[in-house]
């Protein structure tokens, strides 16, 4: 039941939401704790390896690997935004959230995924430079051009968040309270204000969809130009190109294949949204560290090298 002040009208009453989350048996419940957990566990100690690794290896430290950094620490905040409080829920009853927590929650998840897809543009604009200008590399992608593009990520996502949620925090509500969803999301929130809303949900769904079709469309166009360039001067390193595109390509497809159908094409009867929040929370964070350690030489030497270090240093000690 919504927490209802009857004071004043015209204000928002709702104090708190109610998360309706996933109904399941407890033996299910079980199975989705244990899922989740093991996966925020690797999410964590994934990338966070992953950034210890690049912090730490000389050999590692080029603008590539540099943006992986940022990307694996983005991927843990992201996740962490969601998670932890999605592996608590799983048990709990009353799956309640506060009304400055939803709205909270809901900033720093657009503003994070704005930043993560503002990132992963930056990334392939470095193998476009890296692969079509190898000898302006270390030109173009100066330190002081990743620091750039970093903050222009952050910066981008945080007015993408903004403009959204400027749109929400003023609303009305005053009931219903309860939220179809494991997480507070603008889209959902805004459903609920007693108050004629649909210029807000066009609003939400349109700023989403945009700039995740857009950086869709611009990171696909990026690598087919990379790809049709290297074609151009080499049939032969068209392969090697595809190969180190390869993922690359995934990662955004991880990334963007549920954006879509959470902002974009919307099917609130089948609830996607909680399942498709799943696997944009929790799978592709521990995927992401995967796929570009797994398929990187560099990575997985440079890991090996770490690892030697730590084994020793504890021997010695």
């Amino acid at each position: 039941m919504p927490t209802v002040s009857m004071d004043r009208a015209n204000d928002s009453v709702v104090t708190e939401f109610v998360l309706l989350g996933l109904s399941a048996s407890w033996e299910m419940k079980i199975l989705l704790f244990l899922f989740f957990f093991s996966f925020y566990v690797g999410i964590v100690l994934g990338n966070l390896f992953i950034v210890f690794t690049v912090v730490c290896d000389p050999h590692l430290h080029s603008p590539m690997y540099f943006l992986l950094a940022n990307l694996s620490l983005i991927d843990l905040v992201l996740s962490s935004t969601t998670a932890p409080r999605m592996i608590t829920d799983i048990f709990s009853e009353h799956k309640v959230i506060s009304f400055p927590g939803c709205m909270i929650q809901m900033f720093f998840i657009h503003a994070i995924g704005g930043t993560e897809m503002v990132l992963l543009i930056a990334m392939a604009y470095d193998r476009y430079t890296a692969i079509c200008k190898p000898l302006h590399y270390l030109t173009i992608m100066s330190h002081k051009t990743c620091i750039c593009f970093v903050v222009a990520a952050w910066v981008i996502g945080v007015i993408h968040a903004l403009s959204q949620f400027v749109c929400i925090v003023n609303l009305p509500f005053c009931g219903p309270n309860k939220i179809d969803s494991l997480f507070c999301d603008f889209p959902r929130v805004a459903e609920l204000a007693c108050t004629a809303s649909n210029w807000v949900e066009q609003v939400v769904t349109a700023n989403s969809g945009f700039i995740s079709i857009g950086t869709f469309f611009l990171l696909i166009i990026s690598y087919i130009i990379i790809l049709v360039s290297v074609k151009h001067h080499s049939s032969a390193g068209l392969s090697k190109a595809f190969s180190t595109l390869s993922a690359h390509i995934t990662v955004v497809f991880l990334f963007f294949t549920p954006c879509f159908f959470m902002y974009v094409w919307e099917f609130p009867t089948l609830s996607l949204d909680k399942y498709l929040a799943i696997f944009d929370f929790v799978v592709t964070p521990l995927l992401n560290p995967a796929i570009y350690t797994f398929r990187n030489k560099d990575m997985k030497e440079a890991m090996k090298r770490l690892s030697k270090k730590i084994v020793s240093s504890r021997e010695t000690s």
